[in-house]
């Protein structure tokens, strides 16, 4: 039988074995609660708070307490795109994202617009890439958020995000990058983005 070929490594992978082994204690000894106070989820929460800690340092995080952790990108997209156009609604109510993104972040602004939210979405080239000039024409004085990917998920293209999150400059829009695939390999060095992994 010839050997298997997979090319899917960016949507799942097999666990790197340093990682496994990282976490091979919390698979079978340290399962607890972290949100319990019995010894296993103390030990259990001390986990989370290091790992927090690892991640916000991967991310460039002003502190550990701006990482969230969720199931998965589809719940961290819905919870990034929806809180901040939330949070947001007083200063505006225009999203910009680009033709290349996710389903999940595509169906998460559909769902804005049925709340009164506004959208533009800007074209990708024939790499996947976003031309920076384009985000800065789509922005408005009520635009509160620019999305996209870091890394696409099916094309591989990571975007240039410090020229991308520079298009907003002045006006005051938060902007979420989807890293997951491109986080071992690329470090946040904006702090205005909002990093979902």
């Amino acid at each position: 039988m010839p050997p298997r070929i997979y090319l899917d490594h960016i949507t799942t992978t097999p666990v790197d074995p340093r990682a496994f082994e990282a976490m091979r204690p919390y698979f079978s000894e340290v399962f607890g609660n972290p949100s319990s106070l019995h010894q296993p989820g103390l030990q259990a929460r001390d986990a989370l708070a290091q790992a927090r800690q690892q991640c916000a340092k991967l991310v460039n995080a002003a502190s550990p307490d701006e990482i969230y952790f969720t199931g998965g990108g589809t719940e961290a997209n819905n919870l990034a795109i929806k809180g901040v156009a939330y949070a947001s609604q007083r200063t505006g109510n225009h999203l910009v994202y680009s033709t290349a993104e996710h389903p999940s972040l595509r169906e998460s602004i559909a769902f804005l617009e049925t709340q009164g939210f506004a959208s533009t979405c800007v074209p990708v080239d024939r790499h996947g890439f976003i031309d920076p000039e384009a985000i800065r024409q789509a922005i408005t004085e009520k635009t509160v958020l620019i999305a996209t990917h870091h890394a696409n998920h099916e094309i591989g293209t990571i975007q240039r995000i410090a020229e991308i999150g520079g298009s907003p400059a002045g006006k005051g829009s938060p902007s979420s990058a989807t890293p997951p695939p491109a986080a071992a390999g690329c470090r946040s060095t904006s702090r205005p983005w909002a990093f979902t992994c």
